[in-house]
């Protein structure tokens, strides 16, 4: 890879106005703990080409007080979204609808109906045993 004058992770600030970009994450860290850019890129580019310009980071492993870091850029963010021929990949689109950023995205909706009535189902078992074990005790 060529010698760039910053790292390839913070983009070359090179562009062109007349193609498409895409915001979207780009894979970093090791093979069992990832991490992800928030990254502008030209779609039709290979993805092994540094991004025009990093727009924040987004940490999936849950820290200490079991919450996954989100961190952007908002003035960049912003410029980016103004423009026409900018699209948002799904993933980023949810994480920027979670951070309030955009609308938000009806997978985040239903994620939260699955895990809503699978902590139900698992509550009722649960009640259910419990009344079991207590019928057995007093027979």
């Amino acid at each position: 890879m060529p010698r760039f004058p910053l790292h390839p992770a913070s983009g070359t600030g090179v562009y062109t106005q007349w193609h498409d970009k895409v915001i979207r994450l780009a894979r970093y860290g090791c093979a069992n703990r990832p991490f992800f850019h928030i990254v502008i890129m030209n779609p039709k580019v290979e993805q092994r080409k540094p991004p025009i310009e990093q727009l924040g980071t987004y940490d999936p492993s849950p820290n200490q007080f079991n919450e996954k870091l989100v961190s952007l850029n908002t003035e960049r963010l912003l410029f980016w979204l103004g423009q026409k021929n900018v699209t948002v990949s799904e993933n980023v689109e949810e994480l920027l609808g979670l951070s309030g950023f955009l609308p938000i995205h009806p997978r985040t909706f239903i994620k939260a109906w699955r895990s809503r009535r699978k902590n139900d189902e698992e509550a009722a078992k649960a009640k259910l045993e419990e009344e079991q074990k207590a019928q057995e005790q007093t027979n």
